[in-house]
């Protein structure tokens, strides 16, 4: 099982952008399937977006088109581009790996979309 890292997040502008990094510490990190997932205040945590191990994406209708999800399996690290950022964007940010049974979350990373 891995242990995840994140970090990368902040405060951007409405219209920036940020990457978000979360590496993976442990043994097969390139079987995992890699996602990130947000939790906004008051509300529920969200797939934000997947990245299978043969590098198949998916991605929530609401950032489709604006966030990049990729793999770096050489350095055990999953990213998260995300431009044109929104306000109802901001949220903590977290990392999630999924190996059958096998499901790890990193700490998470606030991510606030403000002027």
């Amino acid at each position: 099982q891995v242990q995840l890292v994140e970090s990368g997040g902040g405060l951007v502008q409405p219209g920036g952008s940020l990457r978000l990094s979360c590496a993976a510490s442990g043994s097969g990190f390139s079987a995992y399937t890699m996602g990130w997932y947000r939790q906004a205040p008051g509300k529920q945590r969200e797939l934000v977006a997947t990245i299978t191990s043969g590098g198949s994406t998916n991605y929530a209708a609401s950032v489709k088109g604006r966030f990049t999800i990729s793999r770096d399996n050489a350095k055990n690290t999953v990213y998260l581009q995300m431009n044109s950022l929104k306000r109802e964007d901001t949220a903590v940010y977290y990392c999630n790996a999924n190996y059958f049974s096998l499901i790890s979350w990193g700490q998470g990373t606030q991510v606030t979309v403000s002027s």
